[in-house]
């Protein structure tokens, strides 16, 4: 089999995946801090990652996925000033911050696994990890890369020379302009804690007795303790947005590989663009959102949502609109209807003629988890005149183990009792119309189906159709 070759941040160039461990594939996923709604913006990291799994799945590797949850520790400041996201938002809802996180990890594993992300190995929470995370920060303070001051315990950068390197930070230019930020007693502007001290005039509702006093873990030692728990002290592949590439990831490598004394801490780094909301970053301290629930409300299936992610390369920042949501659901749409046609389809295949689409579709995977190619792919073996209903089927149905488009099971909208691909396309068309308002589209559709003696019964459950 061919290698699987993945675009590398840590070497900033395309590298063939090797696994430490032969056959078996280590992997770290950064999740939500559940403090509010996750939005659709935060599930592009979770599809890039189980993308990752099911092409590694793919290649014949036992894969052990990680994913955190962030339920404590998360400031509302990167620079470790502020409240913490968790005791601020409980405070906001007049609800305990166990009562929050439950709330919002229920609706981000609700989403993930409705826009069909498989289930990871592990799930773990800040919270039921302290112990782990104190045990870290203690041997780090034990080697010499931690110093106490009136708010906490912090990572001394200066004592670890590859501080800048995977970031390709100017730590310089940093200092030069004095950024220490708003924590006094920090000897660098990068240094960032490990340990928080409780405020004695602070009432929290998550702290913990520690070595060091009554506190709380930094954001940063959460995901160090955990991946080292599960993973052990180096790992395969750590993946997350863009955004975390300068401080989050860039504190998890510096204070993992002083911990242990590892280098690489982690071999393959792999991080996911931006997803753009009608023309800007979609983000939570903005309220430039939108949530899977508003979609589902719009009649837009969440595996629509899937399916419009699959159209852009995960190192593309993409922009959501109306129009390309609707666009991708009316696609989607089709795609189940060719799907739940072609999978009734009985009779034998010929190899020879699937090889070279294989081929194609798989390649596309292995060059760096190419979906947009992929999908491209799946569409022409759906079309090929060269290929009879069986063959087409025997495709689609293989290349859904990457796509997770649910293709095997995934029934049209529109069916009722039986299933027309021209049909069904026709009435998500309408659909589409109808979310965009334009109603002379959507009543002239209804009228030609109308004129063919179909007949439209629109439900809570979306439209569906029957021949009259």
């Amino acid at each position: 089999m061919k290698p699987l070759v993945l675009y590398n941040t840590r070497t900033r160039s395309k590298d063939v995946f090797e696994p430490i461990e032969a056959g078996h594939a280590r992997v770290y996923t950064c999740g939500p801090t559940v403090y509010a709604p996750q939005h659709i913006g935060n599930l592009r990291s979770q599809l890039l990652a189980d993308l990752l799994k099911r092409a590694l799945l793919a290649q014949g590797y036992r894969v052990t996925h990680v994913i955190n949850i962030t339920d404590v520790g998360h400031l509302t400041d990167d620079a470790d000033a502020g409240e913490d996201k968790m005791e601020r938002a409980a405070a906001e809802r007049g609800k305990t911050a166990a009562e929050i996180a439950a709330q919002y990890t229920e609706q981000w594993l609700r989403d993930r696994e409705a826009v069909g992300c498989l289930a990871p190995e592990v799930l773990c929470r800040a919270t039921e990890h302290i112990a782990e995370q104190i045990a870290l920060v203690e041997t780090l303070e034990r080697k010499g890369f931690s110093y106490r001051i009136d708010d906490g315990i912090y990572f001394d950068t200066s004592k670890f020379d590859r501080y800048a390197e995977f970031a390709r930070l100017d730590l310089d230019a940093q200092l030069g302009a004095g950024r220490i930020g708003d924590v006094a007693g920090k000897r660098n502007p990068a240094d960032f804690a490990l340990w928080k001290f409780a405020a004695p005039d602070v009432r929290r509702q998550q702290e913990w007795d520690s070595p060091w006093g009554r506190g709380f873990p930094g954001w940063h030692i959460e995901c160090s303790a955990m991946s080292r728990r599960y993973l052990g002290d180096q790992f395969d592949i750590h993946t997350g947005g863009v955004d975390h590439i300068g401080v989050h990831h860039t504190n998890e490598i510096a204070q993992s590989e002083c911990a242990d004394g590892v280098h690489p801490w982690v071999r393959f780094w792999i991080h996911n663009e931006f997803l753009n909301f009608r023309g800007e970053k979609m983000a939570k301290s903005t309220g430039n959102l939108c949530v899977l629930d508003d979609l589902i409300d719009r009649g837009i299936a969440p595996l629509a949502f899937r399916y419009f992610s699959l159209q852009a390369h995960y190192r593309q920042q993409q922009t959501f609109t109306d129009e390309s949501i609707e666009s991708a659901a009316t696609g989607y749409e089709r795609l189940v209807a060719h799907a739940a046609e072609l999978r009734e389809a009985g009779g034998e295949c010929d190899a020879s003629k699937l090889e070279p689409l294989r081929e194609r579709f798989w390649g596309a995977v292995r060059d760096d988890l190419n979906a947009p190619r992929a999908l491209a792919v799946a569409w022409e073996a759906v079309r090929s005149e060269g290929l009879d209903a069986a063959e087409r089927w025997a495709l689609l149905g293989e290349f859904d183990a990457f796509l997770g488009l649910d293709l095997q099971s995934a029934a049209p909208r529109a069916q009722s009792g039986e299933s027309d691909p021209r049909i069904d396309g026709l009435l998500a068309e309408r659909e589409a119309a109808r979310a965009r308002r334009d109603f002379a589209e959507s009543d002239r559709i209804r009228d030609l189906l109308a004129d063919e003696g179909i007949v439209i019964e629109d439900t809570p459950d979306g439209p569906r159709w029957r021949r009259g």
